[in-house]
């Protein structure tokens, strides 16, 4: 996630508060041979800091990407949640609300270090009429800005998903375009899972033989199943959305019978087939706009990077025909050819 600058906004006082939330991260950084060396060091933090550092080698010298210093230091934080991120839609529509940062542009959430801060602006736009969705976050990149360091809060993840974060938020040093997160978001899943994979699947250290690949394989799988469950519910929602006929509330309660009937549609029929992600979360967070786009965000025509990682021949020679035709003036979807599924940025 790029909780770009400390996720700096628009009040003095908010400004402040995030500010020295991220100088107190920042001024908490370990090396992480050190930590790795430190006899106090648990064998599992021990084991998963070089699974990063293995990981930000290989995005740096297989992948050939940008990757800075960031992810050469440790933070170990006092709490299981780094930040909460807050966002918000109206209910008739899949748009979301945005907030606009200094420098980055315009953003669809906005990231609070402060639950009671965190839960005030949520029900105020509640008031107002919103959907909403606050969810924690355990990782974020400042997209290059500083050395971003790895927080204890990702090391909470299993093997696969430590190398998948640590992937994912160095994609976005490598490559952001301002006002485009739906694309940087997608392209840095498409970067983590991919990458993962070949990390974990291919030698000197790996093999296609050993359980993580194995376990990453079957990661990927329950992602593509889920995707294609999820890309038919909001293609219908849209359908009530876009259909003139229906009022105001004639939305809503269709809207209601649509999340309902798909809920039943995955509790039955989806789940069941999953083998290495439940996606409980799905049945356990309530449905609404601001919760869909927030999945939409990480998750916007990723078939299509996969058609070109094809045609391109590696994920590497993919990462760099994206970046060496990037037009920060156009849609940077259109680098994937013709838009054949549903889109809709901040």
């Amino acid at each position: 996630m790029a909780l770009s600058l400390a996720i700096t906004g628009c009040s003095p006082s908010y400004v402040m508060k995030a500010g020295l939330a991220e100088l107190k991260i920042l001024r908490s950084r370990r090396p992480i041979p050190e930590v790795i060396l430190d006899t106090a060091t648990p064998d599992k933090i021990r084991a998963k800091l070089l699974l990063v550092s293995g990981a930000r080698k290989f995005a740096s010298e297989t992948l050939a990407m940008d990757v800075g210093t960031s992810y050469t230091t440790f933070t170990q934080l006092d709490r299981d949640t780094l930040a909460l991120v807050l966002s918000a839609s109206p209910k008739d529509k899949l748009e979301p609300k945005t907030w606009w940062f200094p420098i980055v542009g315009r953003f669809p959430y906005r990231g609070f270090f402060d639950e009671d801060e965190a839960l005030a602006e949520q029900n105020k736009l509640k008031e107002e009429g919103f959907d909403t969705y606050l969810r924690p976050t355990s990782a974020f990149s400042t997209l290059g800005w500083f050395s971003d360091p790895i927080l204890s809060t990702v090391l909470s993840q299993n093997e696969i998903g430590v190398v998948e974060t640590v992937l994912h938020e160095l994609s976005h040093n490598h490559l952001f375009v301002k006002g485009q997160i739906n694309f940087n978001e997608s392209f840095a899943t498409f970067v983590g899972r991919t990458g993962t994979i070949e990390f974990f699947c291919k030698p000197p250290d790996f093999s296609p033989e050993n359980v993580l690949c194995q376990q990453a394989q079957a990661r990927l799988r329950d992602q593509k199943q889920f995707e294609a469950f999820f890309s038919r519910l909001i293609g219908d929602l849209q359908m009530i959305y876009q259909n003139d006929d229906f009022s105001y509330s004639e939305k809503i309660i269709q809207r209601s019978k649509l999340f309902d009937q798909s809920l039943k549609y995955f509790t039955e029929k989806v789940q069941p087939s999953l083998r290495a992600i439940s996606y409980q979360n799905f049945r356990t967070i309530p449905i609404n706009n601001a919760t869909l786009l927030a999945q939409m965000r990480y998750h916007t025509r990723l078939a299509e990077f996969d058609d070109l990682m094809e045609e391109q021949g590696s994920l590497r020679a993919t990462i760099a025909y994206i970046k060496r035709n990037l037009d920060s003036k156009k849609d940077a979807f259109s680098l994937l050819g013709k838009e054949t599924s549903i889109q809709i940025d901040g």
